[in-house]
């Protein structure tokens, strides 16, 4: 048996970055010129910190993309494999560290509690540990868990939301006791926050606590918030705010809290209101990259960011043609641990 385990935070050094390219054959098809711009885009910001490992169904035809717009370098790594979407943040490994020896956890991904298909993209990472990708341990695991769905610190506490990890499509042989009691043997977790309010219209994951809340280093919570009492997100928004001041860390203080600013209401041609939020940003080595709506509350956002993450560059990347498929930049994402990649 394991001596210790941890679960890192996202902010400890990465290997890489794990994407999955859109393809004509997924819901991306009406804008498809657009969302690929954001992937260049995205790949390019990353691949100035560290290398990106890229899955796609027709690697010829990304590469040739890729190759257009400079960026067939040594810092991107392509597999060809048949996917289903591209929300790797939820299908790709987690980095764990087993006995001081990093390890990645392939966790069942059911498209969100059965609201999608998700055949190919719950065996990427298999498939990529067939082809030669990782250079530790994969290890599955028996239970439905997302990486949008908790926060790190690193030091033994989990941030999760109830209304994701308790949805009757995931475990529901589990209660929250019972998978709180697996979640702390599987990551050596201390404690578990479970955030009970919040959402955000639009979002298809049940409230993933990466669009609502963020665990940044020294006892820091970014957190989205609403001063609007017009707005259908007001008193789901207030009453999480009060739960957050409620957290404690492991020794007992209250957390930093810095609220992140609203963005203007976004809807689709259908009128359906799209989850934009500031929270959904990804950390690498050296820098943050934050998601950005064409929205007069960009530079407030990154200003937050930067008060957050002092010692790394803040970068913005245009989200809005994201957010048309109900997710924003860390969704896309899923960061490797140092010592994960080949």
């Amino acid at each position: 048996m394991p001596t210790a385990i941890r679960l890192p935070a996202e902010w400890e050094a990465q290997d890489a970055v794990l994407l999955a390219w859109p393809t004509a054959a997924s819901d991306w098809a009406p804008i498809l010129p657009q969302i690929e711009q954001v992937f260049i885009e995205l790949i390019r910001q990353i691949n100035r910190f560290e290398p990106v490992l890229l899955v796609a169904p027709d690697a010829a035809l990304v590469r040739q993309r890729l190759q257009a717009a400079g960026l067939d370098g040594p810092r991107l790594q392509l597999y060809e494999l048949p996917t289903n979407d591209t929300w790797a943040r939820d299908f790709g490994p987690i980095s764990v560290e087993i006995d001081g020896r990093v390890a990645l956890y392939d966790f069942g991904f059911n498209g969100w509690g059965l609201k999608f298909a998700a055949d190919q993209d719950n065996q990427i990472n298999r498939r990529l540990a067939a082809a030669g990708a990782w250079a530790c341990d994969l290890q599955c695991q028996p239970l439905i868990f997302e990486g949008g769905s908790f926060e790190s610190d690193g030091a033994g506490t989990l941030l999760t939301t109830s209304t994701c990890l308790l949805s009757p499509n995931r475990n529901p042989h589990l209660s929250r006791p019972q998978l709180e009691t697996q979640l702390c043997q599987l990551f050596g977790l201390r404690q578990v926050l479970w955030l009970d309010h919040g959402y955000l219209a639009g979002d298809d994951t049940d409230a993933h606590i990466d669009t609502l809340v963020r665990l940044c280093p020294d006892d820091t919570l970014v957190y989205v918030r609403c001063n609007d009492p017009a707005d259908e997100h007001y008193a789901a928004l207030q009453a999480m705010e009060q739960q957050l001041a409620s957290f404690r860390t492991l020794a007992g203080a209250p957390y930093r809290l810095r609220p992140l600013p609203w963005p203007a209401a976004r809807f689709d041609e259908d009128g359906q209101r799209l989850p934009a939020t500031y929270a959904n940003y990804l950390v690498l080595n050296g820098a943050v990259l934050v998601p950005t709506y064409d929205d007069p509350a960009d530079g407030e956002a990154l200003a937050v960011m930067a008060s957050a993450y002092p010692d790394r560059t803040i970068i913005g990347v245009n989200c809005l043609p994201v957010i048309w498929q109900h997710g924003s930049l860390h969704c896309l994402t899923m960061q490797l641990a140092k010592g994960t990649l080949a």
